[in-house]
Protein backbone atom coordinates (compact mmCIF):
# COMPACT_ATOMS: atom_id res chain seq x y z
CA UNK A 1 0.00 0.00 0.00
CA UNK A 2 1.42 3.14 -1.31
CA UNK A 3 -1.23 5.53 -1.26
CA UNK A 4 -2.64 6.86 1.97
CA UNK A 5 -4.13 10.70 1.46
CA UNK A 6 -8.39 10.05 1.74
CA UNK A 7 -8.51 6.51 2.68
CA UNK A 8 -9.16 5.38 6.25
CA UNK A 9 -6.90 4.36 8.40
CA UNK A 10 -8.37 1.88 12.18
CA UNK A 11 -6.49 2.15 15.39
CA UNK A 12 -6.88 0.39 18.80
CA UNK A 13 -5.19 1.42 21.56
CA UNK A 14 -5.33 4.91 19.65
CA UNK A 15 -4.80 7.13 22.92
CA UNK A 16 -1.34 6.48 23.93
CA UNK A 17 1.98 4.77 22.62
CA UNK A 18 2.51 3.22 19.52
CA UNK A 19 -1.36 3.97 18.63
CA UNK A 20 -0.87 7.80 19.11
CA UNK A 21 2.17 7.85 16.79
CA UNK A 22 0.60 5.68 14.25
CA UNK A 23 -2.60 7.97 14.08
CA UNK A 24 -0.67 10.94 13.84
CA UNK A 25 1.20 9.37 11.52
CA UNK A 26 -2.08 8.89 9.50
CA UNK A 27 -3.33 12.15 9.79
CA UNK A 28 -0.21 13.37 8.55
CA UNK A 29 -0.78 11.69 5.34
CA UNK A 30 -4.39 13.21 5.12
CA UNK A 31 -5.89 10.01 6.40
CA UNK A 32 -9.77 9.68 7.76
CA UNK A 33 -8.18 8.36 11.10
CA UNK A 34 -10.63 6.11 13.56
CA UNK A 35 -8.91 5.52 17.08
CA UNK A 36 -10.40 3.26 19.79
CA UNK A 37 -9.17 2.97 23.16
CA UNK A 38 -10.49 2.11 26.70
CA UNK A 39 -9.06 5.00 28.15
CA UNK A 40 -11.58 7.87 27.54
CA UNK A 41 -9.13 11.21 28.58
CA UNK A 42 -6.41 9.60 26.50
CA UNK A 43 -8.47 9.22 23.24
CA UNK A 44 -10.01 12.64 23.42
CA UNK A 45 -6.62 14.14 23.96
CA UNK A 46 -5.64 12.76 21.40
CA UNK A 47 -8.95 13.40 18.66
CA UNK A 48 -8.30 16.90 19.86
CA UNK A 49 -4.95 16.91 18.86
CA UNK A 50 -5.51 15.72 15.24
CA UNK A 51 -9.12 17.99 14.64
CA UNK A 52 -6.69 20.65 15.62
CA UNK A 53 -4.34 20.07 12.37
CA UNK A 54 -7.10 19.14 10.25
CA UNK A 55 -7.52 16.14 10.64
CA UNK A 56 -11.30 14.21 10.26
CA UNK A 57 -11.45 11.62 13.30
CA UNK A 58 -13.92 9.60 14.58
CA UNK A 59 -13.01 8.18 18.23
CA UNK A 60 -15.09 5.69 20.31
CA UNK A 61 -14.39 3.66 23.54
CA UNK A 62 -14.01 0.48 22.80
CA UNK A 63 -12.81 -2.77 24.59
CA UNK A 64 -11.44 -5.17 22.10
CA UNK A 65 -12.18 -7.98 24.10
CA UNK A 66 -15.51 -7.60 23.47
CA UNK A 67 -17.12 -8.63 19.71
CA UNK A 68 -19.78 -6.59 20.00
CA UNK A 69 -17.75 -3.49 20.89
CA UNK A 70 -15.43 -4.00 18.08
CA UNK A 71 -18.10 -5.16 15.65
CA UNK A 72 -20.06 -2.06 16.42
CA UNK A 73 -16.53 -0.20 15.43
CA UNK A 74 -16.11 -1.36 12.15
CA UNK A 75 -20.50 -0.66 11.20
CA UNK A 76 -19.68 2.74 12.30
CA UNK A 77 -16.66 3.39 10.43
CA UNK A 78 -17.68 1.79 7.23
CA UNK A 79 -21.09 3.96 7.18
CA UNK A 80 -18.71 7.06 8.07
CA UNK A 81 -15.83 6.76 5.99
CA UNK A 82 -16.66 4.18 3.71
CA UNK A 83 -13.85 1.68 2.98
CA UNK A 84 -10.71 0.29 5.83
CA UNK A 85 -7.91 0.32 4.36
CA UNK A 86 -5.50 0.43 6.93
CA UNK A 87 -6.04 -1.82 10.24
CA UNK A 88 -4.02 -1.35 12.98
CA UNK A 89 -4.84 -3.99 15.16
CA UNK A 90 -2.94 -2.58 17.91
CA UNK A 91 -4.15 -2.59 21.89
CA UNK A 92 -2.31 -4.72 24.11
CA UNK A 93 -1.33 -4.93 27.83
CA UNK A 94 1.21 -6.57 29.53
CA UNK A 95 1.68 -8.48 32.40
CA UNK A 96 4.12 -10.85 34.15
CA UNK A 97 4.84 -13.17 37.15
CA UNK A 98 6.18 -16.73 37.46
CA UNK A 99 3.54 -18.51 35.00
CA UNK A 100 1.76 -20.88 37.77
CA UNK A 101 1.38 -17.82 39.75
CA UNK A 102 -1.25 -15.94 37.18
CA UNK A 103 -4.60 -16.19 38.11
CA UNK A 104 -7.55 -16.70 35.81
CA UNK A 105 -8.93 -13.37 35.51
CA UNK A 106 -5.04 -12.29 34.74
CA UNK A 107 -4.95 -15.03 31.82
CA UNK A 108 -8.67 -13.61 30.51
CA UNK A 109 -7.66 -10.19 30.94
CA UNK A 110 -3.98 -10.23 29.02
CA UNK A 111 -5.61 -13.15 26.09
CA UNK A 112 -9.08 -11.39 25.93
CA UNK A 113 -7.09 -7.96 24.88
CA UNK A 114 -3.81 -9.32 23.37
CA UNK A 115 -5.14 -12.40 20.94
CA UNK A 116 -8.75 -12.13 21.36
CA UNK A 117 -8.96 -8.18 20.35
CA UNK A 118 -6.97 -9.56 17.54
CA UNK A 119 -9.47 -11.90 16.36
CA UNK A 120 -12.26 -9.88 16.41
CA UNK A 121 -10.28 -6.85 14.50
CA UNK A 122 -10.00 -9.15 11.97
CA UNK A 123 -13.32 -10.70 11.96
CA UNK A 124 -15.06 -7.42 12.01
CA UNK A 125 -12.73 -5.50 9.38
CA UNK A 126 -10.87 -8.17 6.64
CA UNK A 127 -14.87 -9.35 5.31
CA UNK A 128 -15.15 -5.14 4.66
CA UNK A 129 -11.94 -4.82 3.78
CA UNK A 130 -12.42 -7.97 1.02
CA UNK A 131 -15.81 -6.60 -0.13
CA UNK A 132 -14.48 -3.18 -0.68
CA UNK A 133 -11.55 -4.86 -2.65
CA UNK A 134 -14.04 -6.69 -4.78
CA UNK A 135 -16.26 -3.82 -5.42
CA UNK A 136 -13.13 -1.34 -6.50
CA UNK A 137 -10.42 -2.84 -8.72
CA UNK A 138 -7.84 -0.41 -7.29
CA UNK A 139 -8.78 -0.89 -3.77
CA UNK A 140 -5.94 -1.56 -1.97
CA UNK A 141 -5.25 -2.02 2.07
CA UNK A 142 -3.09 -3.05 4.97
CA UNK A 143 -3.44 -5.30 8.10
CA UNK A 144 -0.92 -4.20 10.81
CA UNK A 145 -1.03 -6.41 14.43
CA UNK A 146 1.17 -5.45 17.07
CA UNK A 147 3.14 -8.00 18.45
CA UNK A 148 6.33 -8.32 20.29
CA UNK A 149 9.75 -9.61 20.33
CA UNK A 150 8.18 -11.54 22.98
CA UNK A 151 6.32 -13.34 20.53
CA UNK A 152 9.37 -14.56 19.03
CA UNK A 153 11.45 -15.76 22.14
CA UNK A 154 10.13 -16.68 25.99
CA UNK A 155 12.02 -14.90 28.92
CA UNK A 156 11.02 -16.17 32.25
CA UNK A 157 9.19 -14.40 34.57
CA UNK A 158 6.63 -13.23 31.64
CA UNK A 159 4.99 -16.34 30.40
CA UNK A 160 1.27 -15.26 29.92
CA UNK A 161 2.56 -11.98 27.88
CA UNK A 162 5.07 -14.33 25.46
CA UNK A 163 1.41 -16.74 25.14
CA UNK A 164 -0.50 -13.34 23.57
CA UNK A 165 2.40 -12.20 21.61
CA UNK A 166 3.47 -15.66 20.28
CA UNK A 167 -0.66 -16.25 19.31
CA UNK A 168 -0.19 -12.60 17.21
CA UNK A 169 2.79 -13.89 15.64
CA UNK A 170 0.56 -17.34 14.33
CA UNK A 171 -1.64 -15.18 13.32
CA UNK A 172 -0.51 -13.08 11.15
CA UNK A 173 1.56 -15.74 9.16
CA UNK A 174 -1.42 -17.37 8.65
CA UNK A 175 -3.27 -14.36 7.72
CA UNK A 176 -0.29 -12.85 5.52
CA UNK A 177 -1.12 -16.80 3.88
CA UNK A 178 -4.50 -16.63 3.79
CA UNK A 179 -4.78 -13.65 1.56
CA UNK A 180 -2.44 -14.85 -0.64
CA UNK A 181 -4.15 -17.92 -1.00
CA UNK A 182 -7.65 -15.95 -2.45
CA UNK A 183 -5.11 -13.65 -4.10
CA UNK A 184 -6.15 -10.42 -2.02
CA UNK A 185 -4.79 -7.18 -2.74
CA UNK A 186 -4.13 -6.28 1.08
CA UNK A 187 -1.22 -6.51 2.71
CA UNK A 188 -0.23 -7.81 6.30
CA UNK A 189 2.68 -6.93 8.81
CA UNK A 190 3.41 -8.17 11.94
CA UNK A 191 5.60 -5.69 14.09
CA UNK A 192 7.88 -6.73 16.99
CA UNK A 193 8.89 -3.92 19.42
CA UNK A 194 11.66 -4.75 21.67
CA UNK A 195 12.02 -2.62 25.00
CA UNK A 196 10.36 1.03 23.29
CA UNK A 197 9.03 3.46 25.77
CA UNK A 198 5.32 3.42 25.71
CA UNK A 199 2.67 2.65 28.43
CA UNK A 200 2.71 -1.32 28.25
CA UNK A 201 4.50 -1.50 31.87
CA UNK A 202 1.87 1.04 33.04
CA UNK A 203 -1.09 -1.37 31.80
CA UNK A 204 -2.72 -2.29 35.10
CA UNK A 205 -4.27 1.35 35.14
CA UNK A 206 -6.82 0.03 33.09
CA UNK A 207 -7.24 -3.11 34.22
CA UNK A 208 -10.33 -4.71 35.40
CA UNK A 209 -11.05 -3.98 39.18
CA UNK A 210 -10.97 -7.61 39.77
CA UNK A 211 -7.53 -7.98 38.20
CA UNK A 212 -6.47 -4.95 39.84
CA UNK A 213 -7.89 -5.79 43.06
CA UNK A 214 -5.53 -9.27 43.51
CA UNK A 215 -2.70 -9.00 45.67
CA UNK A 216 0.63 -9.02 43.57
CA UNK A 217 3.21 -12.28 44.15
CA UNK A 218 6.97 -11.27 44.40
CA UNK A 219 7.18 -12.45 41.08
CA UNK A 220 4.88 -10.04 39.59
CA UNK A 221 6.35 -7.12 41.54
CA UNK A 222 9.37 -7.95 40.41
CA UNK A 223 8.52 -7.82 36.30
CA UNK A 224 6.57 -5.14 36.88
CA UNK A 225 9.68 -3.19 38.23
CA UNK A 226 11.97 -4.61 35.55
CA UNK A 227 9.41 -3.94 33.07
CA UNK A 228 9.33 -0.54 33.67
CA UNK A 229 13.04 0.16 33.75
CA UNK A 230 13.81 -1.71 30.82
CA UNK A 231 10.90 -0.20 28.59
CA UNK A 232 11.64 3.37 30.35
CA UNK A 233 15.47 3.23 29.42
CA UNK A 234 14.76 2.20 25.18
CA UNK A 235 16.57 4.39 23.35
CA UNK A 236 14.07 3.90 20.24
CA UNK A 237 11.05 6.21 20.40
CA UNK A 238 7.33 5.03 19.61
CA UNK A 239 7.35 8.01 17.66
CA UNK A 240 10.57 6.19 15.76
CA UNK A 241 9.08 2.68 15.43
CA UNK A 242 5.68 3.99 14.02
CA UNK A 243 7.75 5.82 11.25
CA UNK A 244 9.70 2.53 10.54
CA UNK A 245 6.20 0.75 10.34
CA UNK A 246 4.65 3.14 8.06
CA UNK A 247 7.73 2.07 5.72
CA UNK A 248 7.36 -1.05 6.15
CA UNK A 249 3.30 -0.89 5.36
CA UNK A 250 4.87 0.93 1.85
CA UNK A 251 7.40 -1.87 1.06
CA UNK A 252 5.44 -4.55 2.04
CA UNK A 253 7.51 -5.87 4.48
CA UNK A 254 5.68 -8.38 6.72
CA UNK A 255 7.93 -8.65 9.70
CA UNK A 256 9.03 -5.11 11.25
CA UNK A 257 11.27 -4.82 14.17
CA UNK A 258 12.58 -2.27 16.47
CA UNK A 259 15.54 -3.74 17.52
CA UNK A 260 16.89 -5.95 14.47
CA UNK A 261 20.31 -6.71 16.68
CA UNK A 262 18.37 -8.32 18.67
CA UNK A 263 17.14 -11.27 16.15
CA UNK A 264 20.70 -12.92 17.21
CA UNK A 265 18.07 -14.12 19.90
CA UNK A 266 15.46 -15.50 17.57
CA UNK A 267 18.15 -17.14 15.96
CA UNK A 268 19.81 -19.15 18.79
CA UNK A 269 16.08 -20.56 19.90
CA UNK A 270 15.61 -21.95 16.46
CA UNK A 271 18.89 -23.14 16.30
CA UNK A 272 17.69 -25.00 19.60
CA UNK A 273 14.08 -26.16 18.22
CA UNK A 274 16.34 -27.48 14.61
CA UNK A 275 19.01 -28.44 16.97
CA UNK A 276 16.45 -30.68 19.45
CA UNK A 277 18.38 -28.79 21.93
CA UNK A 278 17.24 -28.06 25.40
CA UNK A 279 16.21 -23.94 25.36
CA UNK A 280 19.53 -21.79 25.76
CA UNK A 281 19.86 -19.54 28.86
CA UNK A 282 18.58 -16.43 28.34
CA UNK A 283 20.95 -14.56 30.78
CA UNK A 284 23.56 -15.74 28.77
CA UNK A 285 25.38 -12.65 27.90
CA UNK A 286 23.87 -10.78 30.97
CA UNK A 287 23.81 -12.95 34.08
CA UNK A 288 23.66 -9.52 36.41
CA UNK A 289 19.78 -9.59 34.91
CA UNK A 290 19.26 -13.05 36.30
CA UNK A 291 20.61 -11.64 39.73
CA UNK A 292 18.66 -8.75 39.75
CA UNK A 293 15.33 -10.69 38.64
CA UNK A 294 16.11 -13.26 41.89
CA UNK A 295 16.74 -10.84 44.39
CA UNK A 296 13.62 -8.89 43.25
CA UNK A 297 11.40 -11.83 43.95
CA UNK A 298 12.69 -11.96 47.02
CA UNK A 299 13.94 -15.02 47.74
CA UNK A 300 11.35 -17.96 45.80
CA UNK A 301 14.36 -19.46 43.93
CA UNK A 302 15.88 -20.28 47.43
CA UNK A 303 12.80 -21.15 48.91
CA UNK A 304 12.02 -23.60 45.96
CA UNK A 305 15.85 -24.87 46.16
CA UNK A 306 15.69 -25.32 49.64
CA UNK A 307 12.24 -27.39 49.20
CA UNK A 308 13.78 -29.65 46.96
CA UNK A 309 16.56 -30.31 48.78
Amino acid sequence: MKDFAGRTAVITGGGSGFGREFARLAAGLDMNVVLADVQHDALDAVKAELEAQGARVLARKVDVSKAEQVEALAAETEATFGAVHLLFNNAGVGSGGLIWENTVRDWEWVLGVNVWGVIHGLRAFVPRMLASAKADAAYTGHIVNTASMAGLLNAPNMGIYNVSKHAVVSMTETLFQDLALVEAPIGTSVVCPYFVPTGISQSHRNAPDDVNGEPLSASKRAQQMMSQKAVGSGKVSAADFAATVFEAIRDGQFYVFSHPHALGNVETRMKDIVGMRNPSDPFAARPDVRTRLREAMAGIAAQVAGGNA
